[in-house]
């Protein structure tokens, strides 16, 4: 394989941490055959199901399969949950009553949970309409963490802490399960009743362990992005407490249905992509690297660095100017098996407060687990690159960069 000389140069010194992420992809996939194996999945579970989708063995396996991979009591993976801002709504809103607080301890959510919490938009039936109060607690100047804030920050009405792995379109490092563990024990310590809820959108299979498997009570995401191994066309996932699991469920559906409802398509690619996801985060932490790694020697602000410990699927890159943002995007759409032919250009997007450049030609629409880039078109104009089937599609990405960088 002849690279481009950048990407070459960009690659020499990656190669020992490609080795690593190798390894890592091992484990995972020995976890998931193990569940696999454990809960005897077959042909039979990939039938479909119609009307109120009663007596649904695939849904049901599947939900264990899963709860065992990241090692929590109880899961559900639906259809019916259209995104990973869905599914984390149906966590809050099960969980929380009004009079209760949610407290977020990692600064301002991902743009999309603003008008859920109803910091943007007023009277859509946000949590804020319904009397739940929203406080939350400042990252320190480094982008961490406030440890001494958050030892005393639970108060008597504090139902939920809020914990949001990833970093967003926030220019921090994201929580590891490390820091995720401290903050349970930060906040257990002060009242142990409270609920602690992590939003883990594009942080599964990144490290050795999930958020479920360290203390967190309940978990959401979407299951397009990494769980999805690229294949799954729609859905998202709740994990944790069986009780917290079901009340989610039932903002879902309706109390008395729970998570026993919802018929679902063939769910053969529901398998199959949760088999094949270890394989492509790996990957996609490759092409990540490399790109931290190219534009790093460059002189460009990168987060993470190409050497930095990762725990999500997003590598922000600073960019510097409008024209630079739009022309790595249009470079990602170019190199895009679907719409090669599109042109990227800002537009508003529901749940964003500033117009974004969005590029990637997914075969799954919003997937980011197919490479994709976006960005606010604001200063100082940062792109935020997620995915990829395999490193040498972020290589061919980057070459082109190269050649045609403004």
């Amino acid at each position: 394989m002849t690279l481009h000389p950048a990407v070459a140069e960009a690659l020499a010194p990656l190669r020992d941490r490609f080795w690593h992420l190798d390894h890592q992809t091992h484990a995972h996939l020995q976890r998931v055959l193990r569940a696999f194996a454990d809960h005897r999945v077959s042909v039979s579970h990939f039938a479909g199901t119609t009307g109120y989708g009663h007596d649904d063995l695939g849904r049901e396996v599947l939900d264990r399969v899963f709860a065992q991979i990241v090692e929590a009591p109880a899961a559900i993976v639906r259809g019916q949950l259209v995104s990973g801002t869905h599914a984390i709504t149906c966590a809050l809103f099960g969980v929380l009553r009004p009079g209760d607080e949610l407290l977020a301890v990692a600064g301002t959510p991902y743009d999309t949970l603003e008008p859920v919490l109803g910091l943007r938009g007023a009277g859509a039936g946000s949590l804020r309409d319904f009397g739940v109060t929203y406080r939350q607690l400042e990252l320190t100047a480094a982008g961490t963490v406030d440890w001494e804030t958050l030892a005393t920050a639970v108060q008597p009405q504090t139902k939920m802490v809020l914990i949001q792995r990833s970093r967003g379109y926030a220019w921090r490092p994201s929580l590891t399960v490390a820091d995720i563990a401290r903050i349970v024990r930060t906040v257990k310590a002060q009242n142990p009743e409270v609920v602690c809820f992590v939003d883990n959108c594009y942080g599964e299979f990144v490290e050795a362990q999930e958020p479920t498997a360290v203390g967190v009570d309940l978990m959401a995401g979407s299951w397009i992005k990494n769980p999805g191994g690229t294949l799954v066309p729609y859905g998202g996932y709740l994990a944790g407490r069986a009780d917290l699991v079901e009340a989610a469920a039932n903002r879902l559906t309706a109390p008395g249905i729970g998570s026993h409802g919802g018929a679902s398509e063939n769910r053969r690619l529901q398998f199959q992509g949760l088999f094949l996801a270890p394989q492509m985060v790996g990957e996609t932490l490759k092409g990540l690297m490399l790109a931290a790694q190219f534009f790093a020697q460059r002189g460009y602000a990168v987060q993470p660095g190409p050497f930095d410990v990762r725990s999500d699927t997003i590598q922000a890159l600073r960019l510097g100017s409008a024209a630079a943002l739009q022309a790595f995007c249009h470079q990602i759409q170019r190199c895009s098996p679907v719409d090669a032919f599109v042109a990227p250009v800002p537009a508003v997007t529901p749940g964003y407060d500033s117009p974004l450049v969005m590029a990637g030609g997914t075969f799954v629409d919003g997937s980011t687990a197919e490479l994709s880039a976006d960005g606010p078109l604001r200063e100082p104009y940062t792109v935020y690159c997620q995915g990829g089937t395999h490193w040498t599609h972020m290589a061919l990405v980057l070459a082109a960069f190269a050649d045609q960088a403004p």
